[in-house]
């Protein structure tokens, strides 16, 4: 099958994942976490995307971003990709790729998905087993976005800024919202339009990208499974 189409579209928050080759470590020890940390910092003010959460996993990192110009993000991702790899094989005296291949991303709904892909993203080390919550764990924005600390790295989506009106009131709201977990099937959704390239939002919202790019927001629907018995039972092909 043949890839679809990068997102270009300035203004819209994107969900990118950048994996390690075959799973494979990117950040061995704190030193690492620290220069991919500074190499995204740098990225993001050169190529004017403006960052609202992330996290920095062993094996591969979670950005939520919203570019200002239609080739942003893959600039950003380009060089952070290229300048840490360099770094990576210098520093371990290694050779070859250190990335899987193409970053995933998808475009998302700002009022309807923001939020719950921030906290998809920061609960990452707690369903890895890494923390047993998100603000013990350093290499991510939860701090910021929940706890009160400064993050060079990290700029407020209108849709953050809307929790509250002072800084802390923002912080609280967003930090309760940890009260209960992230449903199973709001998390399905967020892997899946990555993994898959597709728009992640409503109907109406998906249509709208569509009327704006030349490729499609979401997957063609599929007809019934024509060997399921509920199928030939529908269309009255039941033998």
């Amino acid at each position: 099958m043949a890839r679809l189409p990068r997102f270009a579209l300035p203004g819209y928050p994107q969900h990118v994942i950048q994996r390690g080759n075959d799973r494979r470590r990117i950040l061995l020890d704190e030193d690492d976490a620290r220069h991919l940390w500074e190499l995204l910092t740098v990225a993001a003010a050169r190529h004017e995307c403006a960052v609202h959460a992330y996290v920095l996993m062993p094996d591969h990192y979670h950005l939520l971003l919203t570019p200002s110009g239609e080739d942003g993000v893959g600039r950003m991702m380009q060089y952070v990709g290229r300048e840490h790899a360099r770094y990576f094989n210098r520093r371990y005296e290694r050779a070859g790729t250190l990335w899987e291949g193409r970053y995933r991303a998808t475009l998302l709904d700002p009022q309807q998905w923001l939020l719950a892909c921030c906290r998809a993203i920061e609960d990452n080390p707690v369903r890895a087993s890494l923390v047993d919550d998100p603000a013990a764990y350093r290499w991510s924005s939860h701090a910021a976005n929940a706890g009160g600390g400064d993050d060079g790295l990290i700029t407020p989506h209108p849709a953050y800024l809307r929790l509250g009106r002072s800084r802390r009131a923002r912080q609280a709201a967003y930090a309760a919202q940890w009260a209960e977990p992230l449903a199973e099937a709001q998390l399905a959704r967020i892997h899946d339009a990555t993994n898959k390239a597709w728009v992640l939002g409503d109907e109406t919202f998906c249509q709208a990208i569509e009327d704006r790019i030349n490729r499609r927001a979401k997957p063609r629907p599929r007809g019934g499974d024509r060997r399921s018995a509920a199928y030939r039972l529908a269309t009255g092909r039941a033998e």
